[in-house]
């Protein structure tokens, strides 16, 4: 009996061990991620509006109906990346995604921004090279260091109303983004 206990107690570890196992490696084997679903979106260094997301209809991204996206991918080996203009007067958010789809930084205009999207992102040697003051950076900018060169930038946008929706979609399409010129 305690001989079969303990093959019982062993099968089970070992059960357990490979069921973590293959969690932990499934999301690296995966053949679409959604890095590999932006390549088709052409967002290098600009925003491009994501189309309306419409209810009953494919959502790949799992994004909010509700909302408007603006999408723009950088690499901050080009240089540090800027985000700046004016956002309509309703809520929004921004948020970093490193290639591995985890957020390295996020914010929204209820964190005191108000309207205006000013936002500097630098990699640890572009930010060590601004602490030295060897790069020029307007007043006002938010500074952000990222880990990971390769990021995505989400911007959301909410419209109190529907009719507003376009106008809000061209606001966010005015946007700038992209690595210094």
């Amino acid at each position: 009996m305690i001989r079969f206990l303990l093959w019982l107690v062993g099968g089970v570890i070992l059960g357990g061990i490979i069921h973590i196992v293959v969690i932990l490696t499934l999301p690296a084997l995966a053949e679409q991620s959604i890095w590999t679903r932006v390549d088709d979106i052409e967002a290098d260094n600009r925003i491009a509006i994501l189309p309306p997301v419409r209810a009953g209809e494919p959502n790949p991204l799992g994004l909010d109906p509700e909302l408007i996206y603006g999408l723009c991918r950088v690499d901050l080996d080009q240089g540090p990346a800027y985000v700046q203009g004016t956002m309509p007067d309703a809520f929004w958010s921004i948020a970093l995604f490193n290639p591995a789809g985890i957020v390295s930084y996020s914010t929204t205009n209820r964190d005191g921004i108000g309207q205006t999207l000013d936002l500097g992102i630098f990699n640890a040697a572009q930010t060590r090279l601004l602490a030295q003051q060897q790069l020029d950076v307007a007043e006002g900018l938010l500074v952000v260091e990222s880990a990971s060169d390769q990021l995505l930038i989400l911007v959301r946008l909410a419209p109190p109303h529907q009719v507003m929706r376009e106008r809000f979609a061209q606001a966010l399409a005015s946007v700038s983004c992209g690595n210094q010129t």
